[in-house]
């Protein structure tokens, strides 16, 4: 926010080459700040204003850009430039930075790697792509199990330099198997001839390194930990996940089920980032299901072609019916989507949100066709419009959305259950393809009512 507020300042710095203000400038600022500042400006600009930044700030400001600006910016640094920056990211960063950029800008980003990081990056990109090991750091401290509580802080101040976080220190035996980890609160608080493996304030929770990004962003939702270990299948530590990393974790989940529950594929990068072919390829597959689940509801029309003939007006009230029944049937598998992401319920409560959808169900149907029922009893000229028989004309519609509503709520709320029975992400069962999938059947339910109420009447 500040760094907007700065912009009309820096861009007259910047139009008048004042680059020792601008350096003056940007020594005081939160790397955040400065980020918001170098952001919106042209690759030529933002590449000479990098070039500006402390050499210990710019890894930092690098960190927040958006991965279109810092491929911009990567090809505007000399290989000596390049190479200081990687050195100074975090691994963590840095591998997502290496997942993301070009292949040509990341091959040329390895080549700038000194051996032991370049190692360290291909470790890194070694594991399955959104698990554990994609998101963890190296740079933690480890204690050796052998250690007392006194001579561990002298180990921290002798060894901490550098390490992402030393908020949780993990003891490992001599070939690094992962033996507790231990806060650096407790480990102050014990007294100094206690041995760390004696220090047990709380549960060891580790996370393995295959584990993929759902279960580590669980993990930490249920410790409430700011960091975790990783763990190899032996039971070495290999990194640690830090709250910072799942929060970044936890809104790209967040964004690809929001994506999914609109109909399409979930995007691979920013929006303005992906190509008309690319947006295409996303959104064309699922477009193409609910268009041929549209069919089906075509079908069902003709089935009912006679019904129509005999009474023009039913047909204007399909839309009504089947996009209550849709809307509905949309509300329910949002909340029941949204309720097992956050673990509200689990799979076994499906009969108790199976009960509890057909009461609301129901509810809203009645409250919704009492409403369609009264419209057309007080709509002017409705004998005109639907007959002698307009009361009963009503009731059929009605009672059509009573059910409508109700089996689109049943069915939407339940669809999300089936799907992660079946071991698939419920996020898949999208608004779109339940309404699809009630349109169908509430042309059935209501042509069905029509027919039985109606027949003798007006049919």
């Amino acid at each position: 926010m500040l760094g907007n507020l700065l912009k009309p300042e820096f861009d007259s710095l910047i139009a008048a080459k004042d680059w020792n203000a601008l350096r003056d400038a940007f020594s005081d600022m939160d790397p955040a700040d400065m980020a918001e500042v170098i952001e919106d400006l042209p690759a030529d600009e933002s590449g000479i204003l990098f070039r500006l930044l402390p050499r210990d700030s710019a890894a930092l400001v690098f960190e927040y850009l958006p991965p279109s600006q810092q491929t911009e910016i990567v090809d505007t640094l000399g290989r000596e430039q390049l190479k200081n920056l990687l050195d100074e990211m975090a691994p963590d960063d840095r591998t997502r930075l290496l997942e993301e950029l070009p292949a040509e800008v990341t091959k040329r980003i390895l080549t700038s790697l000194s051996p032991e990081q370049l190692k360290l990056a291909r470790t890194l990109l070694g594991y399955p792509e959104k698990s554990a090991g994609r998101y963890m750091t190296p740079e933690y401290l480890t204690l050796p199990g052998n250690l007392t509580a006194g001579e561990a802080l002298q180990y921290v101040r002798t060894h901490g330099q550098g390490r992402e976080t030393l908020a949780v220190l993990y003891i490992v035996d001599e070939k690094g198997r992962l033996l507790d980890d231990v806060r650096l609160a407790s480990l102050v608080l014990a007294e100094p001839s206690t041995p760390v493996t004696d220090i047990h304030d709380r549960q060891l929770v580790s996370i393995p390194a295959t584990a993929d990004r759902e279960e580590f962003i669980s993990l930490f939702e249920k410790y409430d930990r700011v960091a975790l270990p990783v763990t190899d299948s032996r039971g070495v530590l290999v990194g640690i996940i830090t709250v910072d990393d799942v929060l970044d974790a936890a809104e790209e989940e967040a964004t690809e089920d929001i994506q999914r529950i609109g109909g399409m594929e979930a995007l691979e990068a920013p929006y303005l980032d992906i190509g008309i072919l690319g947006m295409l390829q996303k959104r064309v597959g699922w477009l193409t299901v609910l268009f041929v689940g549209q069919m089906f509801t075509a079908t069902a029309m003709a089935h009912y072609q006679d019904a129509i003939a005999q009474a023009v007006f039913l047909g204007t009230f399909v839309p009504l019916i089947i996009s209550s029944g849709g809307n509905s049937g949309s509300q329910a598998t949002s909340l029941i989507i949204r309720a097992l992401a956050v673990r509200d319920v689990e799979l076994h409560h499906w009969w108790k949100v199976a009960a509890r959808e057909i009461t609301s169900g129901v509810a809203l149907g009645v409250f919704l066709g009492a409403l369609g029922f009264l419209r057309i009893l007080v709509w002017p000229e409705h004998e005109s419009l639907y007959g002698p028989h307009f009361a009963w004309v009503g009731a059929a519609v009605g009672l059509s959305v009573v059910g409508v509503v109700t089996f689109g709520t049943l069915c939407g709320s339940m669809l999300p259950f089936l799907l992660r029975r079946l071991g698939l992400d419920p996020a898949t069962a999208s608004a779109p393809f339940v309404a699809t999938l009630v349109d169908v059947t509430g042309v059935v339910i209501y042509f069905t009512v029509a027919t039985l109420i109606l027949s003798g009447r007006v049919l």
